[in-house]
């Protein structure tokens, strides 16, 4: 991994520390020109009663990756981004392992952008597909 993209990563990982995405276990994996990549351990920690990944679990995840793509891909030093709307449509259940969100930039306007996030499990299968929208405010 080139130090760039380490650089970066080191940087999305380290800002999750004491939040949300250090008690789900969210871990930043990868990132390239128009994505970003998340990881999850699927735990009891993130289960529904019956044993399986809870949707929120996963959803939670999609705007974590989102919102943090969009931080990197819109200058977080010039912008606050919040997330303004999330879809999401699960379409496996998962028990064990870990899942993967891949953030991909759709729409990268001046206020607001447009992702694409695919979860999928550790053999690539679809688990769930999410639209994020997320909104860029100058920070004053």
């Amino acid at each position: 991994m080139n130090e760039y993209k380490e650089k970066i990563l080191n940087v999305c990982n380290e800002t999750c520390k004491g939040t949300l995405m250090e008690t789900l276990g969210i871990e930043f994996v990868d990132v390239g020109e128009n994505y970003l990549v998340a990881k999850m351990p699927v735990t009891s920690k993130v289960f529904q009663p019956d044993g399986v990944l809870h949707g929120g679990a996963t959803v939670a995840l999609a705007e974590s990756v989102g919102g943090a793509a969009s931080y990197i891909f819109m200058d977080g030093t010039k912008y606050f981004v919040r997330g303004i709307e999330i879809a999401a449509n699960h379409v496996k259940s998962v028990r064990e392992g870990d899942v993967f969100a891949r953030a991909t930039i759709v729409h990268k306007g001046r206020t607001t952008q447009l992702w694409n996030i695919q979860i999928t499990d550790g053999d690539g299968a679809l688990v769930s597909q999410c639209k994020l929208t997320t909104i860029a405010l100058p920070r004053t």
